[in-house]
C-alpha cells in the first residue's frame, strides 16, 4: 500500500518525512514507481491519463480544495479533495476583506487616489446590510459567521437549501427571493453543470440596484461580458474578483483597466503542506479501514 505523490519539491519536502514517521509508504513521482501494484492512492492537481497503470489504485487525492479540474474517475477509484483548515479560513479571510472593501467604498478610493484626490464620502453601516453567500459549505458558513458577528444581515442560498445554524439558507427554488436579499452577493459555489455561467445577466438583474459581486467560486461560473454590462447600466457598482473567466486574464483585458473592479490573481488561499499532509494521511488509514473518506466527492454532483 503506497501513496504515489505527483507535486512541488518543495510540497514533497514536508510530506516525505511526516510520511515515514506515520510509517506510511510515499513514493514521490512515477519514475519512481518500482511496483505499479502497490500503487494505492495518488495525490495530485490532474491525474496521469494512464491509470490502467496502477491496477490496485482505490483513491486519488486532489491537491486543492476544488476538483473541478479533474476527471471522471475509473469504476472503483474514489476521488476526494483536500480539507485542511488552513485553506477555509484564508478563504473567509479574503472573502471578509473583499466585503469590507466593497461595503466601505475602496474601488472608488483607490480611483481618488490614483488622482491624487482627497474626497471623502457617506459612511455606510454594516447593520441592515444584507449580505447574500452562494454555497453554504465550510467556508461560506465560515465566512457568514464572521459576517455575522461584524452585523451585516446574512442570508444563505445552496442547491439543497439545508439549514446551516442559525442562517436563512434558500434553495433552488428560492434562488430570487435570495438575490432579492443580497445587497453584496458573495459566490463561493463548486463549478458543476449547473453552476456553469450562473453569474450572468439575468442573475444580476435579479440583485438589488447598485449591489456589489464578491467572487471566489470559479472563473467558468461569471459572465464578464454580462458583468460589464451590469457595472455600466449600475445594476452593479463594483466587483471584487479572485477568479475570472478565463483565467489567467489576459493582459489585455478590459477588467485590469476598470476602476469598479478588484483582482487577485486566485490567491484567496494555498493548501498549507503539512496540513495537506495529515488530510492525506486520515484518508489513507480511512481506505485501509474501509471508513468514510474524509472530503470524498459525488462525482455526480461535482462536489
Amino acid at each position: 500500500m503506497a501513496l504515489l505523490f505527483l507535486s512541488t519539491p518543495e510540497r514533497a519536502a514536508v510530506w516525505a518525512p511526516m510520511f515515514k514517521e506515520a510509517g506510511e509508504h510515499l513514493v514521490v513521482g512515477e519514475d519512481a514507481v518500482s511496483d505499479p501494484a502497490e500503487i494505492t492512492h495518488l495525490m495530485c492537481w490532474v491525474p496521469p491519463k494512464d491509470l490502467q497503470r496502477y491496477p490496485n489504485l482505490k483513491v486519488v487525492i486532489g491537491s486543492g480544495a476544488g476538483v473541478d479540474q479533474m476527471p471522471r474517475m475509473p469504476d472503483g477509484v474514489a476521488l476526494v479533495r483536500t480539507v485542511a483548515p488552513g485553506i477555509e479560513e484564508m478563504v473567509r479571510d479574503w472573502v471578509v476583506m473583499s466585503t469590507l472593501m466593497l461595503h466601505r467604498g475602496m474601488p472608488q478610493y483607490l480611483k481618488q487616489a490614483d488622482a491624487g484626490q482627497w474626497t471623502g464620502h457617506d459612511v455606510p453601516r454594516a447593520r441592515g446590510t444584507r449580505v447574500g453567500i452562494m454555497g453554504m459549505g465550510r467556508i461560506g458558513t465560515l465566512a457568514a459567521r464572521t459576517l455575522s458577528q461584524m452585523e451585516f444581515d446574512v442570508v444563505g442560498w445552496s442547491r439543497s437549501g439545508r439549514a446551516v445554524d442559525d442562517f436563512v439558507v434558500y434553495g433552488n427554488d428560492g434562488l430570487d427571493d435570495f438575490l432579492a436579499l443580497s445587497d453584496i452577493l458573495i459566490c463561493l459555489l463548486p463549478l458543476t453543470d449547473e453552476t456553469r455561467g450562473i453569474l450572468n445577466a439575468d442573475l444580476f438583474a435579479k440583485l438589488p440596484h447598485g449591489a456589489h459581486l464578491v467572487h471566489a467560486g470559479r472563473g467558468a461560473q461569471l459572465d464578464m461580458d454580462a458583468m460589464k454590462q451590469a457595472l455600466d447600466t449600475g445594476a452593479l457598482t463594483s466587483a471584487m474578483l479572485d477568479v475570472t473567466n478565463p483565467e489567467p486574464l489576459p493582459d489585455t483585458h478590459w477588467a485590469w483597466g476598470d476602476p469598479r473592479v478588484v483582482i487577485t490573481p486566485h490567491i484567496a488561499a494555498n493548501t498549507d503542506h503539512a496540513e495537506g499532509a495529515r488530510h492525506a494521511l486520515a484518508v489513507v488509514r480511512a481506505s485501509r479501514e474501509n471508513a468514510d473518506l474524509p472530503g470524498r466527492v459525488d462525482q455526480d454532483r461535482g462536489y
